[in-house]
C-alpha cells in the first residue's frame, strides 16, 4: 500500500531539523507563535493593490490574473452585484492560499537553512512522481484526477510544498486517518467505480439503410415496400459474392452515414433511438466481420456488417487499489491544507482583507468586460 507524502516529509525533517536530529523544525508551539505572528505583522492593506506579508508582498495581479479566464463568461452575462456574490468567495480562497503559503515558507526559511528551496523542490518532484505512479504511471489519469478535484499540476505542487513546510501541524490532523483499511478502500471503490473505472460498451458497424419511402416508383404494380425488399435481397446477394460493403452503402443506402461507407460507432448501444435500437439486439447475435441478412424495422430495411463489439466493463478493485488510496489521501491532505490556510489567515484584519478582495473582484469584472 502506498505510503504517500509522509516518508518524504520525514526525510526532510532530518535535513531541516536541529543539530541533535530529535526535534522537528516546525512544532505546534512554533505554529502558534511564529507562523501566526502578532496582529501588526499579518497582511496589511496598501492602496488596494498590495498586501504585505512580513518581508514579502501579495499583489492584486497575482490574484486577479489566474481568475480572468474562468470568470470571463459569468462576468459578461451578469451585473456586478451578482458577479461579486458569485466570485467573492473564490477570490478570498485564492488570497488565503497565498497568505498561508507565504507565512509557512517564511518560517521554513528561518529554520530550514539556506538549502531549503532545493530540498523542498526535490521533495515536491518526488511527490509528483509518486502520485503518477499511484495511477499506474499514467500521467493523463493522474491529471484527470487532479482536474476532478479542482486542481492543476501547479496547484498540486503548491499543496505538496505546504504539506512539507507545515508537517508538524498537518501530521496531527491526518496521522490518525492515514492508515486506510481494506474496507474503506473497497467502500470508496463501490461508490465511484461506475463513474471512474468503467469502460463503456462499444459497438462499431457498417449499415446499409434502405428506406422504402425514398424509392422512386418504377412499376405501378409494385409497391415501394416490395421494391425495397427486392433491392435489399439483391444487395445481400452481392455481399455474399464478395462485393465491398462500404461501396454498396455509398451507392444504395439512404442512411445519413452512407457517404462514409455506412460506418457507425456508438459507445452506448442501448441508447440507440428507434428504429436503430434493433441493431444493438442484432449485434448480440453476430460475430465480428459477419454480415446480417436483411432486417426490417418500421420504415427501414437494414443490412449490417459488425466491425467491433465490446460490452461494458469495470476495472476490478485489485487493479485500481493504488489509485483509490492516492485519491483518498490527496483529498484528506487537501482538506487539511485548506483548514490550515484559514487558520493562518483568519487573524488578518477583516476590513483590510475585505478591501483587497473587493478590489480584486472589481478588477476581474472590469477586465472581463473590456
Amino acid at each position: 500500500m502506498r505510503k504517500g507524502a509522509l516518508p518524504v516529509v520525514l526525510s526532510l525533517l532530518v535535513v531541516f531539523g536541529c543539530a541533535d536530529g530529535k526535534k522537528t523544525w516546525l512544532t505546534e508551539e512554533q505554529m502558534a507563535k511564529a507562523v501566526l505572528p502578532a496582529q501588526d505583522e499579518l497582511p496589511g492593506y496598501s492602496g488596494g493593490f498590495v498586501l504585505s506579508v512580513g518581508t514579502e508582498t501579495i499583489t492584486s495581479e497575482e490574484v486577479v490574473e489566474p481568475l480572468i479566464g474562468p470568470f470571463r463568461k459569468f462576468a459578461q452575462e451578469n451585473n456586478f452585484e451578482q458577479f461579486k456574490r458569485y466570485a467573492g468567495r473564490q477570490v478570498e480562497q485564492v488570497l488565503i492560499n497565498k497568505i498561508s503559503s507565504v507565512l509557512l515558507y517564511q518560517e521554513a526559511k528561518k529554520t530550514g537553512g539556506k538549502n531549503i528551496d532545493e530540498a523542498i523542490d526535490k521533495a515536491v518532484n518526488a511527490e509528483v512522481r509518486q502520485f503518477i505512479v499511484g495511477f499506474g504511471g499514467d500521467y493523463a489519469k493522474a491529471q484527470e484526477e487532479l482536474k476532478r478535484m479542482g486542481m492543476d499540476w501547479e496547484q498540486f505542487r503548491e499543496y505538496q510544498k505546504k504539506l512539507i513546510v507545515s508537517h508538524s501541524y498537518l501530521s496531527s490532523q491526518i496521522s490518525e486517518q492515514s492508515a486506510l483499511t481494506y474496507r474503506q478502500l473497497f467502500e470508496y471503490y463501490n461508490k465511484v467505480k461506475e463513474e471512474s473505472f468503467a469502460t463503456p460498451a462499444k459497438l462499431k458497424f457498417q449499415l446499409i439503410d434502405i428506406q422504402p419511402s425514398r424509392l422512386a416508383v418504377t412499376d405501378k404494380n409494385t409497391s415501394r415496400e416490395q421494391q425495397a425488399v427486392a433491392l435489399t435481397g439483391s444487395i445481400y446477394r452481392l455481399l455474399q459474392n464478395g462485393e465491398d460493403f462500404g461501396q454498396l452503402a455509398r451507392q444504395y443506402s439512404h442512411g445519413h452515414r452512407a457517404q462514409f461507407g455506412g460506418e457507425w460507432q456508438t459507445l452506448e448501444p442501448e441508447s440507440l433511438a428507434k428504429p436503430y435500437d434493433i441493431l444493438a439486439r442484432q449485434a448480440e447475435k453476430m460475430q465480428e466481420g459477419q454480415v446480417s441478412s436483411p432486417v426490417a424495422a418500421q420504415d427501414h430495411i437494414f443490412i449490417m456488417k459488425l466491425l467491433e463489439k465490446q460490452g461494458k466493463t469495470i476495472q476490478p478493485f485489485e487493479k485500481v487499489q493504488e489509485q483509490i488510496e492516492a485519491r483518498i489521501l490527496l483529498q484528506r491532505r487537501k482538506e487539511a491544507i485548506d483548514q490550515l490556510g484559514y487558520k493562518l489567515a483568519e487573524r488578518a484584519s477583516a476590513g483590510e482583507k475585505g478591501q483587497f478582495i473587493e478590489f480584486c473582484v472589481t478588477e476581474i469584472y472590469r477586465i472581463c468586460n473590456q
